[in-house]
């Protein structure tokens, strides 16, 4: 047995009992879907991530970045990064992934670049606005990519492959920082904080590149010159036994089945709770570190910077193993709930030991891995239908983004860094509200399932008494014929 087949097992890469035809096509998707969803995903938040390093390591000096700037500039991505989500997931529908999502990959990665040489903060915001607008595309159409081409039991291992690109971008970016700072710091005349978004731009485009030559798009429609005819039956098949229905492309009807169900609005409405209440492990945690020079260098605040999102890798992957092993998404859901309560509640006092601050960032860090899990479990609750599915999950992170955009000027104000005592409190508030909607989906899928049952069960008996009536209409003939030779 080979490394990669020993890996396999001990991994339990598949789930028990799956056929070696089955495996052989598993395996070659992971390699197709994976290596691009993931690289994308990955150089996505290393060139968004960027921003909040170079801040601290000289943009905010140099730009006269002063007073809630770094707001505003976050601000701009956001607006450009909302304003076609929907429609992106909407063109997904119709055209070639494979095409479309590189494509936008190389437009973000020439604004990142243009970061690289700007003078002013009006030209930042304008390079972060499109920076935003072509990155659109890539998380909420990738997500839906990854989740079209898997089996339930097969979702949570490879949302966390896909998913955990997001920390180890901005792991990477707080990496390349510290080593731009130190290195190459006023090389050719450019210093340090510029040379990160010029070594972003060029990790970027080949990935793109990437994309174009490997991507399978969706299995329905799916061309790929390395899937065979058989391997691209068997991947719609294989779906459809586990009752993931197959796309009916764009119809009128689409945003009536959105609207007219409960699920989108449940799943969609915890996710974007999530992400607010998640919120502190990221920018609050590198300003209180940054408010605090005397012990902390800019190299070593760059670094320390990602411990959160260490945090996270390993909690997605612990999560989202355990949850496919388990056969349940629901323990890893309610235990990040859990953690953000207590972790916020202790922010919010604030006054409490260095140590113990340092563990509910941590915590909210591990917590924060959770989100594939839930993009998992918003994948099986929406299997029924491919483009409600495609709908929510843009609805989901178009939602957040206003979100991420509104609420920290309202409740993480830079200048109220590095104590935020109302953005604590209010992420406390909105963990106990996701904890809510958990019970209430988990309640309204198993009244579904009731309902469900008793219908089939129904049915059953309808059928049943169906067949002892024609039974019955059958015989009448016979039992009046003996009557009646019984009277004579």
């Amino acid at each position: 047995m080979g490394f990669l087949a020993r890996l396999e097992e001990a991994t339990r890469w598949f789930p028990a009992g799956m056929p070696q035809e089955e495996r052989s096509l598993v395996r070659k998707l992971d390699i197709l879907v994976l290596p691009y969803a993931c690289l994308s995903f990955f150089v996505k938040y290393l060139d968004v991530s960027a921003l909040t390093n170079a801040y601290v390591s000289g943009m905010r000096e140099d730009l006269n970045l002063t007073g809630n700037k770094l707001n505003y500039i976050n601000a701009a991505y956001e607006v450009g990064y909302v304003v076609f989500q929907i429609p992106s997931n909407l063109v997904l529908i119709k055209y070639p992934a494979q095409y479309y999502l590189p494509f936008a990959e190389i437009f973000w990665g020439i604004f990142t670049l243009g970061t690289a040489f700007v003078k002013t903060y009006e030209q930042l915001v304008v390079m972060r606005f499109f920076v935003g607008l072509g990155a659109t595309s890539c998380y909420v159409g990738l997500v839906h990519v990854v989740n079209s081409w898997y089996r339930k039991k097969e979702l949570g291992r490879r949302n966390a492959l896909f998913w955990i690109a997001n920390p180890l971008g901005q792991m990477i970016a707080g990496y390349l920082q510290a080593a731009a700072y130190t290195n190459l710091n006023n090389n050719h005349g450019l210093q340090g904080w510029r040379w990160l978004f010029i070594i972003c731009t060029v990790i970027t485009i080949p990935v793109a590149f990437l994309g174009f030559f490997i991507f399978p798009d969706m299995p329905e429609r799916t061309q790929s010159r390395f899937l065979s005819a058989r391997e691209r039956s068997l991947a719609v098949s294989r779906l459809k036994e586990d009752g993931f229905t197959p796309s009916t492309g764009l119809h009128r009807t689409l945003f009536k089945r959105v609207l007219t169900t409960w699920r989108p609005y449940a799943f969609v409405l915890l996710l974007v709770i999530f992400c607010q209440q998640t919120y502190c492990q990221g920018t609050p945690f590198i300003l209180w570190l940054n408010s605090q020079p005397e012990k902390y260098s800019v190299a070593l605040v760059n670094n320390m910077s990602t411990i959160t999102h260490a945090a996270s890798t390993a909690g997605a992957l612990l999560m989202c193993f355990y949850s496919d092993l388990r056969g349940s998404r629901l323990e890893p859901i309610i235990l990040s709930g859990v953690l953000c309560i207590f972790a916020n509640l202790v922010l919010t006092v604030w006054s409490v030991p260095d140590a113990l601050k340092f563990f509910a960032y941590i915590s909210v860090g591990w917590a924060y891995g959770t989100i594939p899990v839930l993009v998992a479990w918003t994948a099986e609750g929406l299997a029924g239908d491919l483009e409600v599915r495609a709908i929510s999950l843009a609805c989901y992170n178009t939602f957040s983004e206003i979100a991420g955009l509104v609420v920290p000027l309202v409740a993480w104000p830079v200048s109220k860094a590095p104590g935020f005592r109302g953005g604590f409190a209010w992420a406390t508030a909105l963990s106990v509200v996701y904890l809510g909607i958990v019970i209430f989906i988990v309640l309204m899928s198993r009244r579904e399932l009731r309902r469900k049952a008793d219908g089939e069960e129904r049915e059953e008996s309808s059928r049943a008494e169906e067949e002892d009536a024609v039974v019955v209409e059958h015989q009448a003939p016979k039992l009046s014929q003996r009557s009646r030779a019984y009277m004579v």
